[in-house]
């Protein structure tokens, strides 16, 4: 028998999938494309017995959070560009004090207040952390609204595994489009799990304080190689990826979100006509980056493209995955533009026929 689906909007299919991973508080503030996950938070998690704030700022959200996570609730936040960047600060803090949560980015074009577009431009900001100090933020990259919630339920796992917060990059098209999806059973989820550190698991322990703030002198050092060899455990176990037709390919396309799935149609229709022997590394991970894999096919000799809808970001990491051992080239788009599939196949071409790296970027507007 088949399993049974329901139509949902990605922000909707976030929001559901955070409740039934065992999501216990909610704190956020409205800004587009993401407004209808902080939507139906409201309404499912009162619902549910659980904690809904729609907090006075984003700053205020993310040290709510910070606040609930402390005492082992799974916590939450999401927000679009602008209001990710202005949780950072928090972010930041939660790192240093290596509390779990789970967080939504579902990307408008920028810089500065931009448009409600989807792109791809927040590449750096999460996967570079984001903020002050050495840290790491996990980020993950769905493509399709099963993705959206599947791997909202895996964010928190990842978050309660290593005490770190985990993130989803999206875009505003995921956000917005609607795709029948398979509900996954609910988590029973017991804060009490949390363990020792976590200041609601207090009895029959000493007390503790959770801080980012470490003065003396070395602490703050030793304390963050402790957690560089966190995030060393996390990109050696956690590299994620889907590969489709790279063995034969001529062009090796590295892509995420949207843009993997225009990317993938690409990928068939060349096949389908014989212009070109086209495959695909889709990226589930942005960090850590599935840099073992691309490392592979460039030992093998693969020639690689990247599309995004940013101006060369993630393209950066491919280039330092393959080591100077074989070409990268680029096909970028920015500010809410889309790559299309016709495209992607022609400069595809040009970079089979080339001796070198290709570039393409948007003919600039007059």
């Amino acid at each position: 028998m088949p399993e049974d689906r329901v139509l949902m909007k990605g922000n909707e299919a976030i929001g559901e999938a955070a409740i039934r991973a065992g999501c216990t508080f909610y704190a956020g503030y409205p800004i587009t494309p993401q407004n209808e996950l902080t939507e139906y938070m409201s309404y499912h998690m009162p619902k549910a017995g659980r904690a809904f704030v729609q907090a006075e700022s984003e700053v205020a959200a993310i040290n709510m959070v910070y606040g609930a996570a402390a005492t082992g609730a799974r916590a939450m936040t999401s927000s679009s560009g602008p209001g990710i960047s202005l949780k950072q600060e928090g972010v930041s803090y939660m790192c240093g004090a290596e509390l779990p949560c789970f967080y939504a980015n579902i990307v408008r074009g920028g810089p500065g207040l931009g448009n409600i577009a989807p792109a791809q431009s927040d590449y750096f900001q999460a996967t570079r952390g984001g903020g002050h100090g050495d840290y790491r933020v996990i980020v993950l990259a769905p493509s399709t609204v099963q993705e959206l919630f599947d791997i909202t339920m895996l964010g928190f796992e990842l978050a309660d595994k290593y005490r770190n917060p985990a993130m989803i990059l999206g875009d505003g098209i995921l956000g917005q489009m609607r795709e029948p999806i398979v509900l996954r059973e609910p988590v029973e989820y017991d804060p009490g799990t949390k363990g020792a550190w976590s200041l609601g698991n207090s009895a029959g322990r000493e007390k503790h304080m959770i801080t980012s703030v470490r003065l003396a002198p070395g602490t703050l050092e030793k304390h963050n190689m402790k957690l560089f060899r966190k995030y060393k455990e996390i990109a050696e176990k956690e590299q994620r990826y889907e590969l489709t037709a790279v063995d034969d390919a001529e062009v090796i396309i590295i892509a995420y979100g949207t843009s993997a799935r225009v990317a993938k149609s690409a990928v068939a229709a060349a096949r389908e006509s014989g212009d070109i022997r086209l495959g695909i590394i889709r990226l589930i991970t942005l960090w850590p980056y599935p840099a073992d894999i691309i490392r592979e096919y460039a030992d093998k000799g693969a020639r690689f493209l990247v599309v995004e809808m940013s101006l060369g970001q993630m393209y950066e990491d491919a280039l330092l995955s393959v080591a100077g051992k074989t070409d990268v080239s680029l096909l970028a788009h920015t500010g809410g533009g889309l790559p299309a599939e016709e495209e992607i196949i022609e400069t595809a071409k040009k970079v089979r026929a080339s001796d070198g790296p290709v570039e393409v970027f948007p003919e600039a507007a007059e």
